[in-house]
């Protein structure tokens, strides 16, 4: 019999597949009539902020043909006070694997999201998104060593629930900042957040978006996504990886594994079939079963032990 079971450190997840932040409403409840939410690894909520945002003008999505989307949201979310209120009792209710993504402008703004929750049971770990590209300041701490292991630290100290650092890939070498989230106490690093991109609209040949730039995600970016795991696996490979990055099939997953991840999450794919993280668990359930892998963890960082091209 195949064991799909993962660990994130301390954290055990029934199978490594999540539904990754911002791209499951709030919570997840999009998808209740498409799945049980316990049947997944984990949920990462959208991006939490200390008090509600609006988020930036519209348009704010692009879709690039085949390619992916480009987002430039701006962190839009209620706040957690409502996520508290309205959205931790019913994820529980439906005995949800819970993962707070939470967020801030500064450090104070992010410790006082945790100060909110930082005794809360029902919350399995905290994810912390260093990374947005799409506000003013949104990298700051994903690309600067200091800021981020200053974060990590305070954060670490205000709570011990399990914490996971969510990096850019819009870095000279992320492993750089990958060591000073280890150094300063992470649990686990979430590899990687959306490439910087830009679109034009074929008439006016301006920039679509009113902020010009934003977030690419999709199958395009899973090349680098896949790189920067596999780079972070073999410098770190004690440091558990939640790969995320154009994941769309059963085989993505396996290669993120293969590459290093412990875990992966599913974002972009959801929106086109929202099915995509329920069939890519059973996906790998019938991969191992043909291949005769006992267990998930056999496949995590496979890539490394013998490399294709000499």
């Amino acid at each position: 019999m195949t064991n799909i079971n993962t660990d994130i450190g301390k954290v055990k997840l029934k199978n490594p597949v999540l539904l990754a932040s911002g791209t499951c409403g709030i919570a997840g409840r999009e998808f209740e009539s498409y799945f049980n939410l316990s049947d997944l690894g984990g949920i990462v909520t959208k991006s939490l902020s200390i008090n509600p945002r609006t988020g930036n003008s519209t348009p704010r999505v692009v879709e690039i043909p085949n390619c992916g989307i480009l987002n430039s949201i701006g962190l839009q979310n209620p706040g957690i006070d409502y996520f508290i209120k309205e959205e931790l009792t019913y994820l529980k209710e439906k005995n949800a694997t819970i993962i707070l993504n939470v967020v801030g402008e500064s450090m104070e703004d992010y410790l006082a999201v945790i100060d909110k929750i930082k005794d809360k049971k029902e919350i399995t770990a905290i994810e912390l998104n260093l990374s947005c590209p799409n506000v003013d300041g949104g990298l700051d701490f994903s690309q600067d060593p200091t800021k981020t292991s200053q974060l990590v630290s305070e954060v670490k100290k205000l709570t011990s629930i399990p914490v996971w650092a969510k990096l850019s890939p819009n870095v000279t070498d992320i492993t750089l900042i990958a060591k000073a989230c280890i150094d300063s106490g992470v649990e686990g690093l979430t590899l990687i957040n959306t490439v910087i991109g830009l679109a034009l609209d074929k008439k006016t040949l301006k920039p679509v978006l009113p902020r010009a730039t934003g977030g690419y995600s999709g199958p395009a970016i899973k090349p680098i996504a896949l790189r920067m795991v596999y780079q972070t696996h073999k410098k770190f490979p004690n440091t558990p990886i939640i790969g995320i990055g154009g994941i769309h099939t059963t085989q993505d997953a396996i290669e993120f594994l293969a590459c290093g991840a412990s875990a992966i999450q599913i974002g972009t794919a959801s929106f086109k079939n929202p099915k995509t993280s329920i069939e890519i668990i059973d996906g790998l359930k019938k991969y191992m079963e043909e291949n005769k892998i006992a267990s998930v963890k056999e496949i995590v960082g496979q890539a490394h032990e013998q490399l294709a091209v000499k």
